[in-house]
């Protein structure tokens, strides 16, 4: 069985505890492989290798970060079967969306910060007598944490614009899908990036993630993942005034309006509900129709639902793979269950599914929910998996008090044609993210990030690049 390591100070090595973490296929629900079980102890191996290689990193030039930024991302499209394959088999996710998304965007992000270092300027003020000027220098060391949804698609978002600005990072990824990670440590080595820039240490929450945000020597903590985790960073890394950038959970509402272009809408609702089996913070969970639509938008809705096929990541008929793991399938299972206590009624979907040749794997079929109260937990809790609420609405008024209701605000969906109206939506809406007539239409320079329980700061762009570095201001009078 393939024992995962960690990659500290340039090299792969074995966690000094000896012990591992078992590795499943969701698409099995079997183990297949192992990752360190890290600790302290490893972290601060890590730390001492990333405070020797950050003087020199800092100082390295801006064009030469960029051109070894780029060969990584060179060497991840190089690889682009074998990380999606990865990918898949880690997380459940199929192969072509792995293959058409995950995999791209991890290089593009690399690329995108390659670029945007170079174009990053700082300020100057000028007096009658004298004139300021901002410097923008690296932090330090800095960690960050990513989740197991996209998993190296949000690795290498936090990753390289640290990288880009000078620092050097010590990255937890999940536990729970390491296996994309473990093999950019091996792209890294070949990338010539210079030992001790970058550190993966593979381990949990409590031994890896927790040990981060508490050591005082980690200057800034940059994390994605669930509201829960993101707090108990926050009480532990606020009061020894780290920087902190968390990016949070969702309960996305997608409000469709009667004047939608309504083919477009349909099957893009398709898409932002069920990619990546629900399983991206992005995802439209509750959905809003206009009454004068809603009966003609469930029965098409739910039609179209029920061709999609659930099945093994690796086939190419797939559209919906395996959840992730099985405390979240059943996590999911669970919320369907209360879904119909609270009253829901359910259209389609509602159940686990067993693929032949792939029945202990964790497969749930798309479901349809209707008939809840707005302000029920099934509307108001991150559920995080295949699973969509539908009810109608009449007025402007009234379904943003639906959209707004809960402690979440990361992203909403407005479909209108109404311009006035989708710009008078979208000043109103208590979310970070507002697309209008489309869905995860992404432009790497706009910050990324939300309000209220959805997190703290903003990520992408020259967010990032300010996030990772401290402004200095010098005054030179005439």
């Amino acid at each position: 069985m393939q024992k995962l390591s960690n990659y500290i100070d340039g090299k792969l090595v074995a966690p000094k505890s000896k012990k591992y973490i078992d590795l499943f296929n969701p698409a099995k629900g079997s183990v297949y492989a192992q990752v360190p079980n890290s600790s302290m102890k490893d972290v601060d191996i890590a730390l001492k290798a990333a405070s020797k290689a950050f003087p020199n990193w800092a100082n390295t030039s801006i064009n030469r970060r960029a051109k070894i930024l780029n060969k990584i991302a060179d060497l991840i499209m190089a690889n682009l079967d074998r990380l999606a394959k990865a990918e898949s088999k880690d997380n459940g996710k199929p192969v072509s969306l792995a293959k058409a998304v995950d995999i791209p965007r991890s290089a593009a992000n690399f690329r995108f910060f390659a670029h945007a270092i170079t174009q990053f300027s700082s300020e100057s003020h000028e007096m009658t007598d004298a004139i300021n000027y901002t410097l923008r220098q690296p932090i330090g060391v800095v960690g960050t944490i990513s989740p197991w949804n996209l998993p190296l698609y949000l690795f290498t978002w936090k990753i390289a614009p640290a990288l880009a600005a000078g620092n050097t990072v010590i990255a937890k990824p999940s536990e729970v899908t390491p296996m994309t990670a473990f093999l950019l440590s091996e792209i890294c080595i070949e990338a010539g990036l210079p030992k001790g820039v970058l550190n993966i240490v593979h381990g949990d929450g409590i031994n890896v993630g927790a040990e981060m945000s508490k050591h005082p020597k980690i200057k800034a903590i940059s994390f994605t993942g669930s509201t829960r985790v993101g707090q108990e960073i926050a009480k532990v890394a606020a009061p020894m005034f780290k920087k902190l950038s968390l990016e949070m959970g969702g309960k996305n509402p997608n409000i469709i309006f009667a004047d939608c272009n309504y083919e477009k809408m349909l099957d893009t609702t398709i898409r932002s509900s069920f990619a990546n089996q629900g399983q991206i913070c992005l995802c439209g969970s509750r959905i809003f129709v206009e009454k004068s639509i809603f009966n003609k938008f469930k029965k098409d809705f739910v039609a179209k639902v029920n061709k999609l096929i659930v099945g093994p990541p690796n086939k190419k008929t797939t559209n919906i793979g395996a959840i992730v793991s099985k405390p979240h399938y059943e996590k999911v299972l669970s919320y369907i269950e209360l879904a119909k206590k609270e009253g829901g009624k359910i259209l389609t979907g509602g159940k686990s599914i067993h693929p032949k040749g792939h029945e202990n794997g964790w497969y749930i079929a798309p479901t349809i929910i209707e008939g809840l109260d707005y302000n029920c937990r099934t509307n108001q809790e991150e559920i995080f998996g295949p699973v969509v609420t539908i009810m109608p609405f009449t007025t402007e008024e009234e379904v943003l008090t639906f959209a707004n209701s809960t402690e979440y605000g990361l992203a909403s969906t407005i479909w209108t044609e109404n311009i006035s109206r989708a710009n008078r939506m979208a000043k109103q809406i208590h979310s970070g993210i507002v697309w209008i007539n489309t869905w995860m239409m992404r432009d790497l320079r706009t910050p990324f990030g939300g309000v209220k329980n959805s997190g703290v700061g903003r990520e992408g762009g020259f967010e990032a690049l300010r996030f990772f570095t401290e402004p200095k201001n010098v005054c030179i009078q005439f």
